[in-house]
């Protein structure tokens, strides 16, 4: 995706793929500071590690507590940013086909893919969040971070909590941001009980089409894959590092053939 976009906005440079331990990690990102840098990507599970690497973490990060990239200044200081809460925000409302202010939405999910997710959704106006986790706790430490945020009614239940079942009726949007459908089989959020006009949204997109958005589909109802949220983030950085931006479909059309949501209705 970025390379693509480099290569269409006529920029020399590339990105580069590094897998590296735990304790390489400050070492690569002190490195970022040289000339020949314009930032960095930050993947799982150093998003938080690298907030505490960075001169300056911008708002959104900082409440997040979470990095996952980071922009280099001209005079060299990092700064980390996270742009996978507008990424979350960008990808739903296309697949809602409307924004997400004054919906219910259930979040399945206490992990740090769903800070990013909470935060689009408070900040974003959402009327309640339901967040479902395998224990309460960790949902309600997630809403605990968010206090200040929105302001919508919130919960946090166990995914097996009735309470949790009452949410997934009453919901215009369902998101799961577990690995549920990657990583693990199964599905995090019961399909049949969605209303008839909600959406479901999986921020899993490998496979294309995971066992929770080919049964949303079964019944008719608008889903997507995390094609899009990954994209939109993408772009939104390369934008940060480079001042240029508009490179949403160039990226969109680099990564199709093997991440595309084919069955997307926007």
């Amino acid at each position: 995706m970025h390379n693509a976009a480099f290569a269409a906005a006529g920029i020399d440079a590339e990105y580069v793929l590094a897998e590296i331990d735990e304790r390489d990690v400050p070492g690569a990102v002190a490195k970022a500071r040289g000339a020949g840098y314009l930032g960095l990507g930050v993947t799982a599970p150093y998003k938080p590690l690298v907030a505490g690497l960075v001169d300056e973490v911008e708002g959104h990060a900082r409440v997040i507590g979470a990095v996952n990239n980071v922009v280099r200044t001209d005079d060299g200081r990092l700064v980390g940013i996270n742009s996978d809460s507008p990424g979350f925000r960008a990808g739903a409302e296309l697949a809602l086909g409307r924004p997400i202010e004054g919906l219910s939405v259930v979040v399945a999910g206490a992990g740090g893919a769903a800070q990013a997710v909470v935060h689009a959704l408070l900040t974003g106006g959402a009327a309640r969040v339901t967040v479902g986790s395998r224990t309460r706790a960790a949902g309600e430490a997630l809403l605990a971070r968010f206090a200040g945020l929105g302001s919508g009614e919130r919960l946090a239940t166990d995914l097996d909590d009735p309470g949790f079942s009452r949410a997934v009726r009453d919901a215009d949007l369902a998101v799961n941001a577990t690995t549920v459908g990657m990583i693990d089989p199964g599905m995090t959020i019961d399909v049949g009980a969605l209303p008839a006009g909600a959406t479901v949204f999986d921020l899993v997109y490998v496979p294309a089409e995971t066992p929770l958005v080919a049964a949303a589909r079964a019944r008719g109802l608008r889903a997507a894959n995390g094609s899009e949220m990954l994209i939109a983030q993408a772009a939104i950085a390369f934008e940060r590092w480079t001042g240029v931006g508009g490179m949403a479909g160039v990226m969109r059309e680099a990564v199709g053939p093997l991440l595309a949501d084919p069955g997307m209705r926007a």
